[in-house]
């Protein structure tokens, strides 16, 4: 079932999340990083499971290079956006070969989600990310099969 079909009716605003969040899916799978930080306000945040955070376009362009780097092909897509109060859920899977410099070169599919924050100029102020690092750790030393 596409992802569009699971989310919920939304209203006007809600409609404006989704077509951001949208963009911002693009954005990763554009190999241009500086687009994945455009969507952060400046002082904006990403934290990755429970990691560093990565504070301010210029270190959110960084980290974003640093998956792009990975995964040279990589693809994300949007499962799933759950809307909350001042934020939403934005739910994910990345889907790549890890051929970039130093790469295992297996195949890795995983899934997560980031806890968004939105501030008042409609990016997001704070991003936390969630996945299963033993999980990847193991995808990115033995891969994955991809579905038929």
């Amino acid at each position: 079932m596409p992802a569009d079909d699971r989310l919920r009716t939304l209203t006007p605003d809600q409609d404006q999340l989704l077509e951001f969040a949208r963009r911002y899916t693009e954005a990763w799978c554009s190999q241009d990083p500086a687009s994945v930080a455009e969507h952060y306000a400046a002082e904006g945040s990403l934290t990755i499971n429970a990691g560093t955070p990565s504070v301010g376009q210029a270190a959110i362009t960084e980290t974003a290079q640093s998956f792009m780097s990975a995964f040279p092909d990589m693809r994300v897509f949007m499962d799933d956006l759950v809307v909350r109060e001042g934020g939403a859920e934005y739910r994910w899977t990345l889907i790549g070969k890890n051929t970039g410099p130093g790469g295992t070169g297996n195949r890795v599919r995983i899934s997560g989600f980031e806890e968004w924050t939105i501030g008042d100029d409609g990016l997001i102020a704070a991003s936390l990310g969630h996945y299963d690092q033993s999980e990847y750790d193991r995808q990115l030393k033995h891969g994955v099969e991809e579905p038929a």
